[in-house]
């Protein structure tokens, strides 16, 4: 199915421009030129980050737009739902951040994202963005859509809060992905309308 890796590919770029934003953060030093290695080593430490940023980024898209698609393709929205919060829940475990209240703030971002990704999987567009401005028709829609999902998006950072403790480099860093996140999806609403 095009749109779905269409849509696949779009995400993964905004996961990786959102990684640049967050977890590389430092600029290169002249030490970075003169040093023999550095450049490398740095270039490999970044592109790590950036790896793992974007699978865990990816995870609850991947299970939405893999639901949305499954509904597509006529399957009962119960068992997608269910099969949605097992697979959830698995992932929480092997982060070893399993609450029950994380787990529902969680499956709520996923649904959120599947009914999005099934508008788009629907809509005409041969990229990204046209599958997005015919899915939405205006920006008040697609606005409303950015307003809940960042909404669902802050309930599961108090969640993981809730879960690990206070911890001032983990609020640090849940800032500087949500405003990344917040620049990005801005960037591609003022592309689209």
């Amino acid at each position: 199915m095009e749109k779905y890796h269409l849509i696949v590919a779009a995400e993964e770029q905004f996961a990786r421009e959102i990684t640049l934003g967050v977890i590389v953060q430092r600029p290169m030093t002249v030490w970075h030129y003169i040093i023999p290695g550095m450049f490398i080593i740095d270039f490999l430490r970044r592109g790590s980050a950036i790896r793992q940023y974007t699978t865990h980024f990816m995870f609850p898209r991947k299970l939405a737009l893999d639901a949305a698609r499954a509904l597509m393709e006529e399957q009962d929205k119960t068992s997608v739902t269910s099969q949605i919060e097992d697979n959830i829940s698995t992932w929480l475990n092997s982060l070893k951040l399993y609450s029950q209240e994380l787990l529902q703030a969680q499956v709520v971002v996923v649904e959120l994202l599947m009914d999005h990704y099934l508008k788009l999987l629907k809509a005409d567009g041969d990229t990204y963005l046209f599958l997005i401005k015919n899915a939405y028709q205006n920006r008040e829609n697609f606005k409303a859509l950015i307003y809940q999902l960042t909404s669902a998006e802050e309930e599961v950072d108090r969640k993981i809060i809730e879960k690990v403790g206070e911890n001032k480099n983990l609020k640090e860093k849940m800032l500087a992905e949500k405003q990344q996140i917040a620049k990005r999806r801005q960037k591609i609403m003022d592309e689209i309308y």
